[in-house]
């Protein structure tokens, strides 16, 4: 039996990008591996302009299966993606590391958040090709 490696997605705060990873990584890759998010400080709430965009095109609600936490709330990963938080993000041991360079669309407009979250989509649908081609 394969056990499924687990990812963590990595940002500041763990409000925004990287809690919409892990939304989106639970909702369509919880077969290939497991989702976190952390980030090296916390919020009182994750963005909610990302909560309502992605309750909208899904129907999850991060705010009732998430919350934001530092990178020593989760277990050690087998990979670490980066959202692209363009400061030094902090060393993690990992067998895989990425950084997906996404831009922050906190206090910009829908469409901000929605090119995000199409981003996130895409580089998730890559990231299980990955996943199934080293770790199957």
């Amino acid at each position: 039996m394969n056990i499924k490696p687990k990812v963590a997605f990595i940002c500041v705060h763990n409000s925004c990008r990287s809690q919409i990873a892990e939304a989106l990584g639970k909702l369509f890759a919880d077969d290939m591996f497991e989702s976190y998010s952390a980030g090296t400080e916390t919020k009182s709430q994750i963005n909610q302009d990302a909560v309502r965009l992605v309750k909208q095109l899904y129907h999850v609600d991060m705010e009732k299966t998430q919350r934001s936490k530092l990178i020593s709330d989760i277990p050690v990963p087998d990979i670490v993606i980066t959202m692209g938080c363009n400061v030094a993000c902090p060393y993690v041991p990992c067998k895989y590391r990425e950084d997906w360079g996404l831009d922050d669309p906190t206090g910009k407009d829908d469409d901000e958040f929605l090119a995000v979250i199409d981003k996130i989509n895409e580089k998730m649908s890559d990231l299980k090709k990955l996943v199934e081609e080293k770790w199957n």
